[in-house]
């Protein structure tokens, strides 16, 4: 059986391969197409950053790298925009994970935006927000990082050709 595509998976695996050669190195990484709320698909991505890898194993259990574009369908129930954002939780040792915060970076933000970001996290010069301000980060004024990936109209058409067949 030939492995299913996604509009995201080319995309998903140079954010990895550029916090690789970063030297955060990603433990797991994988791609899919979810449901919300049982009705309508949307894409979604986790990358697991390996703390051992930047020192950190003791102090944080692990990181994910959240990516997500949804069809905007079902936005007046809760469900986000249409369009991508990035996110990221800390993991916790019993396997679960922090409430998810906006990463201050676009949705279709370059690799190295995205590793920029992560580095930015693990010192704590990004703060995690929580379930009461809506997964807003705090401490950082710095705005958005980084720009857009160079193929990021070529994933846009790709996700809304996706779209159109779900």
């Amino acid at each position: 059986m030939t492995p299913r595509t996604l509009p995201h998976d080319d995309y998903i695996t140079a954010v990895s391969e550029a916090l690789d050669k970063a030297g955060l190195e990603v433990k797991d990484g994988r791609t899919d197409d979810s449901e919300s709320r049982g009705t309508y698909c949307y894409l979604s991505a986790v990358i697991e950053l390996d703390m051992m890898s930047v020192g950190l194993q003791d102090e944080q259990p692990g990181l994910l790298l959240i990516w997500e574009w949804h069809t905007g369908r079902e936005a007046e129930h809760g469900e986000p925009d249409r369009g991508p954002v990035w996110q990221f939780a800390a993991l916790k040792d019993d396997g679960s994970n922090e409430y998810p915060t906006d990463l201050p970076v676009y949705g279709y933000a370059d690799p190295a935006a995205v590793v920029e970001a992560a580095r930015k996290v693990i010192s704590s010069e990004i703060k995690p927000g929580n379930f009461f301000n809506s997964g807003q980060w705090q401490g950082w004024t710095g705005g958005l990082i980084g720009g857009s990936w160079e193929k990021a109209d070529q994933l846009e058409a790709a996700c809304a050709e996706w779209d159109a067949r779900e």
